[in-house]
């Protein structure tokens, strides 16, 4: 019993873990470079999560120095965070950019045909 209930209490674990671990097989799974960009999103929306999640402290409070508040919560992972979605996002673009402009020159953006085609010399 008390296995469940340590799984229960830290149920965004688990959904870290696994949004990370699907993220990693669709990445290395799959050969559609565009299925490739959503295992990257969904890899990097796990990281995102395994540092916000010790950010938040219950009854924490912005880090305003005053008598009346003991427990505050770090805004530093926060602003990591935010700056990580940016980069993310930025990232996003560009590959889905490079994934359009390896279609126009190649007609494919599976991997195995462009490979195929490499190795005829086409």
């Amino acid at each position: 019993m008390a296995v469940i209930e340590s799984i229960i209490q830290h149920y965004n674990h688990w959904i870290m873990i696994f949004l990370m671990v699907s993220g990693l097989y669709i990445v290395v799974n799959r050969g559609n470079m565009v299925k490739k960009l959503v295992g990257l999103s969904l890899f990097q929306t796990s990281v995102y999560l395994i540092y916000i999640t010790p950010g938040k402290i219950l009854g924490g409070t912005p880090p305003i120095l005053d008598d009346a508040f003991t427990v505050y919560s770090n805004p530093l992972p926060h602003v990591l965070i935010l700056t990580a979605i940016v980069v993310g996002v930025a990232t996003l673009a560009l590959g889905l950019a490079l994934v359009v402009r390896i279609n126009e020159a190649y007609g494919s953006i599976e991997e195995d045909e462009l490979f195929a085609n490499g190795e005829d010399g086409t």
